[in-house]
């Protein structure tokens, strides 16, 4: 897959690559959401099925994400804990918010315990090959359930970090992809580093609403994986 990448900067001139995070540079743990639900019905004492406990945290996975590419705002972990809580039958209004944000904190072991894997086992060698053609990079990201204070670790725990001018991620600037906004942010950290055009700029993702939809109507290139 990383193969893709050099092809493509050969093929556009390409000065800078912004690469969305899930399926282009990591990929989900498996173990990590059974475990994470689980853990989630017995935290809150879900009187529900894990069968019913894993139906409506992907419900709700599926209808936030459509909303938020719908908004191009982002909607944070805690109301989506909310909304799968309520659905489940608990009153929220007994749910102190405090008590959610101690799950997610608890539940962000779980993660490390069963972290995201990445897309490709020669990533470090192919960054590294991208970067010495003078080509920057950076990681422009939608989140759901994991928050980018916890993504960052996982790009750091890998030793990725170094590769990269700089991190955006969703919850933490309150815009969506494929809001222009998030783009546009990401255009000005750019070039706050080195100047950098839009016809050399492209981004890299999964999703052809958020990525490749969202980075066309910014007005740089983008491709599809």
């Amino acid at each position: 897959m990383i193969n893709q990448y050099l092809e493509v900067i050969e093929s556009k001139n390409i000065s800078h690559i912004s690469f969305d995070l899930w399926l282009t540079i990591i990929k989900s743990n498996p173990n990590f959401k059974p475990k994470r639900n689980i853990f989630f019905r017995e935290f809150f004492k879900i009187d529900k099925t894990i069968q019913e406990v894993n139906s409506s945290i992907r419900k709700f996975d599926i209808l936030v994400n459509n909303m938020n590419e719908l908004t191009g705002l982002n909607v944070n972990v805690l109301e989506i804990y909310y909304l799968i809580l309520n659905d489940l039958g608990k009153d929220i209004s007994l749910i102190d918010k405090k008590e959610v944000e101690n799950f997610i904190i608890e539940s962000s072991e779980i993660l490390y315990d069963n972290m995201p894997l990445l897309i490709d086992d020669n990533i470090h060698f192919k960054l590294k090959e991208i970067i010495e053609n003078d080509v920057s990079l950076n990681i422009l990201s939608n989140t759901g359930f994991i928050e980018g204070l916890y993504l960052r670790k996982i790009i750091e725990y890998y030793d990725l970090s170094s590769f990269f001018l700089f991190q955006i991620y969703s919850d933490e600037c309150g815009y969506s992809k494929p809001n222009n906004l998030i783009f546009q942010l990401m255009y000005d950290r750019i070039n706050a580093h080195r100047i950098v055009q839009k016809s050399s700029l492209i981004h890299i993702g999964d999703n052809i609403i958020s990525d490749y939809n969202g980075a066309i109507n910014f007005g740089i290139n983008a491709k599809l994986i």
